[in-house]
Order: structure tokens, then C-alpha cells, then sequence
């Protein structure tokens, strides 16, 4: 069923795989792992339109969590894949509630890492009563401020030739506003204007994204390549940034009151150049309940040194704070 590897087993064998229609066209597919009797959790990936791994399952005790993952609209195995009509922050969250309302819980921990922490918090302060406790990993608050540091500013400061490389796939004319042109260029219907930009795009974000880039540079002689599969991420990346990732400005930030009450953890790569450690602490600021865990010679990836084992025992701190409790013993809501 699952041609990118899913189909691997868990170390319990405790498996569920299903798809969810969730209207508007759109399935979405969901997996479960570990003890059905267990803490009831959720795993939000990033991108937007990343899809969940294999990895991502094991973040999770699967003799204490009953963890579930799902690949957002458009993104992973849901279908139609790519789509982006009726694929909104609110068209999210409203999978999540659909999905906890098909298992029975009435809350669940929720984790979430870059832009799966942005759902994350958007979800909590929404429905903070269906929140046991949050797990975010290199925290982004969805704003056009973020974008700019990490493609621009940042860019230009710490890798200043792929800033040059980033830049020149341009045309001169549109290099004073090259974040509204990449996505203008992304999501333009023809293969001719969007290929090379969402190759540079994506070779960009994850030279960010990585401690030590395999490669650093903007491959020039591949941008037309039309024979190598078009990466996912950067046409719904394209989607979500030039709509300010369908939130209001600054409204994770001004909203985390709604939050109190609700534990946290947030993980930080200390060398994060797509989601800074400030932004962690920000959120920090403005929610006491969480606890800010700095991991050293890190940066934004999963896979960094301790990143990975952060998460894992953030999850595990959080969840011997988590009541075990968390269904509904009826199917109302």
C-alpha cells in the first residue's frame, strides 16, 4: 500500500492504515502505532506538504502512546496529490478534529515539528480543551517575518553565495520582491516557469535545513530537468506562504494565552536557520507552561545530532504528566 516504505513494520507489529474522507474531494491517510489502550496522540508533519516517514513512528513508546499520523491534504499518500483547492490551515484543522473524533479521544497529545508546530499551535489555541500537552520541534509561527529571515536575511548572511544563487534564477526585474516571484513562478501552470523555481526553492530550504549541507549551492545545470520527479514541498509551501499560511498576522503569537494551562515542550536546534531559536523563545514568553530544551550542535532537521532523541523523551517526559485518560466514552463531542 505504501510505496515510500510505510509498510514497514513497527517494533510491536501495531499497525493501522486507512483512508479518510474528509469532503471537498479529499482523502487522507491515517495510520495508527502502538497500544490501542494507550495516550492518545497525533504526529503533524512539516513542509507544508512533507508527508509523515517511518521515523516519525518512532518517536513514540509504543507500549505507552497510542500515536496517531496522517499525511495533510494534498501531501504523502492522501489524495488528490498536490491539491490545493479547499487546502487551508482551517481545512486542517478540521482533519484533526474528524480524526479524533473517528478514534473516540478526547484529547491527545499534540506533536508537531516546523511547520507541523505551526499546526500544532494554531489547532491548540483553537480547541485547547481537546490538548493534553504539546511536543514542538523548531517552532514556526507562520509569518512573513520568519520567511524573510530564513530566505533572505539569513540567507544572505551565512550563505551568501547560494543567496547570489537563489537570487539569479530571477530575472533581474523581479529580484526586489524574489520571495513573491519564487512562489508567483511556482505556481504558474507552465512546467517551463515552475520547474526551475520550485528546484531552486526546494535545493535552497534544504541547504537551510540541513547542519552540514551536502550541497550548498544551487545546481544550476538541473533546474530543467524534466526527466527527475518535481519535489511536492514547494508548491504547497507556495500555497500556504503566499497566503500567510491562512492566518491572521501574528495570531499564534497574540493568541498563546489561550494555551495556559496546557504543558509543553519545545525542542530547538541551536542552529536552526529556518526557525531560529528566538522564535521558541518568544513563544516561551508568552506561554509559561512550556519548557524550552535547547539541543547543542543541532539545526533545523530531524535527523541532526540529538535532535531525534529530544523529541523522543520530550514526548515521554510529557506524557508521564498526561492523565491516562483521554477517550470518550460516547461518540458525542
Amino acid at each position: 500500500m505504501a510505496p515510500d516504505g510505510r509498510d514497514a513494520p513497527t517494533a510491536d507489529g501495531r499497525l493501522t492504515r486507512r483512508m479518510l474522507p474528509v469532503g471537498d474531494g479529499h482523502e487522507i491517510y491515517v495510520e495508527t502505532v502502538g497500544n490501542p489502550n494507550g495516550l492518545p496522540a497525533v504526529y503533524l508533519h512539516g513542509g507544508p506538504g512533507s508527508g509523515c516517514q517511518p521515523d516519525h513512528r518512532r518517536l513514540f513508546d509504543p507500549a505507552r502512546c497510542h500515536a496517531v499520523l496522517f499525511d495533510q491534504r494534498g501531501a504523502g499518500l492522501s489524495r488528490p496529490r498536490g491539491e490545493r483547492a479547499a487546502n487551508t490551515t482551517q481545512h486542517l484543522i478540521a482533519d484533526m478534529e474528524a480524526i479524533r473524533a473517528l478514534f473516540g479521544f478526547e484529547r491527545w497529545i499534540v506533536v508537531g515539528g516546523s511547520w507541523g508546530a505551526t499546526l500544532a499551535l494554531a489547532y491548540a489555541e483553537q480547541y485547547p480543551q481537546r490538548v493534553s500537552a504539546l511536543v514542538l520541534r523548531a517552532t514556526f509561527l507562520g509569518t512573513r517575518a520568519e520567511l524573510d529571515w530564513a530566505f533572505l536575511g539569513g540567507l544572505r548572511r551565512f550563505h551568501p553565495a547560494l543567496f547570489d544563487d537563489f537570487l539569479g534564477v530571477l530575472p533581474p526585474q523581479e529580484r526586489a520582491a524574489p520571495l513573491e516571484a519564487y512562489w508567483r513562478r511556482i505556481l504558474d501552470p507552465d512546467p517551463a516557469v515552475h520547474t526551475p523555481a520550485a528546484r531552486a526553492w526546494y535545493d535552497t530550504e534544504r541547504a537551510l535545513s540541513e547542519l552540514r549541507p551536502v550541497r550548498a549551492r544551487i545546481n544550476r545545470d538541473a533546474l530543467h530537468d524534466n526527466v527527475r520527479p518535481l519535489p511536492a514541498t514547494p508548491f504547497m509551501e507556495a500555497h500556504y506562504f503566499r497566503n500567510q499560511c491562512f492566518l491572521a498576522p501574528d495570531q499564534l503569537l497574540t493568541g498563546a494565552h489561550r494555551l495556559r494551562g496546557i504543558p509543553g515542550i519545545i525542542i530547538q536546534g541551536r542552529y536552526d536557520m529556518l526557525c531560529p531559536a528566538a522564535t521558541a523563545q518568544a513563544l516561551v514568553m508568552a506561554w509559561p507552561d512550556a519548557e524550552l530544551r535547547i539541543v547543542e550542535g543541532a539545526g533545523h532537521s530531524l535527523h541532526d545530532p540529538g535532535i531525534a532523541d529530544a523529541v523522543t523523551a520530550a514526548i515521554s517526559d510529557i506524557a508521564a504528566l498526561v492523565p491516562r485518560t483521554g477517550r470518550l466514552t460516547t461518540a458525542s463531542d
